[in-house]
């Protein structure tokens, strides 16, 4: 961890994001003095403040704790999703601290570790949760930095300072994934998205193939089947996976057996029989063969794979069950893009066939929202009825024109309404729902509460 030694106290700018968090929880198990901002408080910050980390909720320098102005010692970490001008920024940068985005502490923490990196623009939360949690059932064990609160750690850090291997998911965002030069990855998909930062498709593909060439020539790759990998610039072994068609890793003789897919994963080195998870989703099946990939090439037997594959649970706000009944179901989703949308609508649309579907969606970004809302339109088209929010700005600023509306006007649906999220409850109430799923990467988070206690309610 060279660089890192000499660090005393480490201050988190943007602490509440899922990435931020787990590297503040991180330094703080390590006993390095931890504290931070956030733009706005949730279930997470409060966590981090009972874990004895504090966080204020109002960017300015006078609140910054008078330990962390002292510039010998202290480490500055911030988020690129922070607006460039914010004030503790301006600070630290006027006085000369030492500041380093998320993704290059990520770089320097893996750099001498055995990194597994799980990449993609869609599937790296879940996909890198699963391997983390069944290399957690191995003799070696390992550390793991996830993008969700995972259901069976209760955590997004998993540390296990006596393991030399650590699971951590790399970011395409701000080409954050640069920093990592990892023993082994995966690539879920290069689908277009971030264009704000790559302009185009072509530049992202390149991105991706960048970080494929940075594996550990010792290592090795798992992609997904027909991307369009670089395999000239890369010095590892590669293998393919799929979920519907042969590859190095793919599933077969998938079923549905007392709400568990039971499926047989194939790999070079024979079949792992009868394979059990009762997370849904045939895009569960497809995240567990890239997961079993990554497990077998390490080493893992059968049952080091079967079993915790058979325990995983899933994280928070991904394809999670909020209500389960006869007579309703709330699902929550963290899905962002329009594959995503696609995948969790169409895994809903698998295990429910008999109910009608009630999507609410809170756009993320103004930039994708331009780029990508006729895609947005055809996923959110395959729904009953659509509740569609405004957009949630994250970093950005608004661009002229660019509103829900957008999407709004090319779905093809006759039950199709907009709503500000503040009036969004009162819409559900007014309504007879049988099967409601909340989709985004925003704030719609902080709606679910309200809205299951709503529908405890009406369940009683």
């Amino acid at each position: 961890m060279t660089g890192l030694n000499s660090i005393e106290r480490v201050y988190f700018l943007g602490a509440g994001g899922i990435g931020m968090s787990a590297l503040a929880r991180y330094f703080n198990a390590l006993g390095k003095q931890a504290a931070g901002y956030d733009r706005t408080p949730s279930a997470l910050t409060d966590q981090l403040q009972k874990e004895g980390i504090e966080i204020h909720f109002d960017s300015s320098a006078n609140n910054i704790p008078a330990a962390f102005r002292k510039k010998e010692g202290t480490l500055i970490i911030f988020t690129p999703a922070l607006p460039a001008d914010d004030e503790e920024l301006t600070y630290f940068r006027k006085y000369g601290f030492n500041i380093l985005k998320r993704a290059e502490v990520l770089g320097l923490i893996t750099r001498n570790k055995k990194t597994i990196a799980v990449a993609g623009t869609h599937g790296k939360t879940t996909i890198s949760t699963m391997i983390a949690w069944i290399l957690k059932h191995t003799g070696e064990s390992c550390n793991a930095f996830l993008g969700g609160i995972s259901k069976n750690f209760n955590s997004n850090l998993v540390l296990n300072t006596q393991s030399g291997r650590i699971v951590v998911e790399a970011d395409e965002y701000d080409r954050s994934f640069l920093h990592l030069y990892p023993f082994a990855a995966v690539v879920t998909a290069m689908d277009a998205d971030h264009l704000d930062i790559y302009g185009n498709l072509s530049e992202l593909h390149k991105a991706f193939n960048e970080f494929t060439s940075q594996i550990d020539p010792t290592g090795f790759l798992v992609y997904k089947k027909g991307l369009p990998v670089n395999k000239s610039k890369i010095k590892c072994k590669c293998y393919t996976y799929s979920v519907n068609e042969k590859a190095d890793f793919y599933a077969s003789n998938v079923r549905i057996e007392n709400a568990s897919y039971i499926f047989d994963i194939h790999t070079p080195a024979g079949v792992i029989p009868s394979v059990s998870i009762i997370h849904p989703g045939m895009m569960n099946v497809e995240n567990s063969v890239a997961a079993a990939a990554v497990a077998r090439l390490l080493g893992c037997s059968d049952n080091e794979i079967k079993t915790p594959l058979s325990q995983f649970s899933g994280n928070q706000r991904r394809f999670d069950y909020i209500i389960k009944t006869d007579k309703l179901v709330f699902i929550d989703d963290y899905a962002h893009h329009p594959k995503e949308i696609e995948a969790t609508i169409l895994s809903i649309k698998e295990l429910y066939r008999q109910r009608r579907i009630t999507g609410v969606f809170q756009p993320h970004l103004y930039s994708r929202t331009r780029d990508l809302a006729g895609e947005f339109a055809k996923s959110l088209s395959m729904l009953d009825e659509l509740i569609l929010l405004d957009i949630y700005p994250a970093r950005e600023k608004p661009i002229k024109n660019v509103t829900s509306e957008l999407i709004f006007r090319q779905v093809a649906l006759k039950d199709k309404i907009m709503c500000r999220k503040e009036e969004l409850l009162e819409v559900i109430k007014n309504k007879q729902i049988e099967l409601l799923v909340t989709m985004g990467a925003g704030d719609i988070d902080q709606l679910v509460e309200p809205i299951k206690r709503h529908f405890q309610k009406i369940l009683k």
